[in-house]
């Protein structure tokens, strides 16, 4: 039996390089993203800002989760992530690696099988691991009559 889901959003550039990401089919708010400056202004995140966001953000939770599965009620956790970006041999920028630094309250012996969480609480984590693993993106492009005018080939994670 598959355990497959899947979830869409939908984004709708609302000037220049700021767009608004709506998460379809959810209560969830909207979210305006944007380019830093020279090319954008820094209206919301940019792309780059939101990646290294949800590697943070699904470390932590992942973290959390593990911590509460035995029994261990921690006070808040508090992560500080760092994106490194770099030119690629093209000369294009890339992320090209995060740093994530997590900071649990009190001391490692106020914990229950700490050990035990840390050594599994990474592999839990659906962006961290996905992002370290490769995913593959399949782009196609196409006009207001449906038309499609590009297509990617899908490309193998690396």
């Amino acid at each position: 039996m598959s355990d497959t889901q899947e979830f869409s959003i939908t984004l709708e550039q609302e000037s220049d390089y700021v767009f608004r990401i709506s998460f379809d089919d959810t209560p969830i708010p909207s979210l305006i993203t944007d380019e830093s400056p020279p090319l954008g202004g820094d209206a919301g995140p940019n792309p780059s800002r939101l990646l290294t966001a949800a590697v943070a953000n699904c470390l932590s939770a992942s973290l959390l989760f593990a911590l509460r599965k035995f029994k261990n009620t921690p006070g808040k956790i508090v992560t500080r992530a760092t994106a490194h970006m770099a030119r690629n041999e093209h000369g294009r920028l890339r992320v090209e690696s995060v740093d994530a630094s997590i900071t649990l309250p009190g001391l490692a012996q106020d914990y229950q099988q700490l050990p035990r969480v840390l050594a599994q609480f990474e592999d839990f984590c659906i962006v961290t691991e996905s992002v370290r693993a490769g995913v593959a993106v399949n782009v196609s492009v196409q006009d207001q009559d449906g038309t499609q005018l590009h297509g990617s080939q899908p490309q193998a994670p690396a």
